[in-house]
């Protein structure tokens, strides 16, 4: 896992058009050293709940994966990819988040990927995961219907 460089808050922040919310680190880079992916906090500063663990940053990804929900890339992963393996995604990512708030009391996420229960709602976290750790399968999809060759947690394109 990265962590955070000098100007990584700053370049987030323009990336995002705002300041983030809670605590990050960078967990993916492009090869100049940009943050590409980062991994949120479980919960934002207020301790309000952050579903969403990884989170695409890189603009021009951002945009090939708007482009790709703009045209029905969500329901096409949804009837492409196997529902079962959508599902161990879920579950996978909300194990993983509660193991990080073992002991918290209060306000907590929930769902899987991007806080969602079941289905596909987000190709921007779906492929953030993958990126970060190879496991998900709508992730994988997304890579591979943007022509992308990733090795997970390696630097990708820039």
């Amino acid at each position: 896992m990265s962590t955070l460089g000098a100007t990584d808050l700053e370049r987030v922040t323009a990336y995002l058009g705002r300041e983030p919310e809670g605590a990050f680190t960078v967990v993916v880079r492009s090869a100049s050293g940009d943050p590409v992916v980062i991994e949120n906090a479980p919960l934002l500063r207020d301790g309000r709940p952050m579903p969403t663990r990884y989170w695409l940053v890189d603009p021009e990804l951002r945009a090939e994966v708007s482009r790709l929900e703009s045209q029905g890339g969500v329901n096409r992963a949804e009837a492409e990819v196997d529902e079962a393996a959508i599902a161990a995604a879920h579950e996978r990512a909300a194990r993983e988040r509660a193991a990080l708030l073992e002991g918290h009391v209060g306000p907590a996420p929930s769902g899987g990927v991007a806080g969602t229960r079941t289905g596909v709602k987000c190709l921007h976290a779906h492929l953030a995961t993958f990126l970060v750790d190879g496991t998900d399968p709508v992730g994988r999809w997304t890579a591979n219907q943007l022509g992308l060759a990733v090795h997970p947690g390696e630097d990708h394109h820039g």
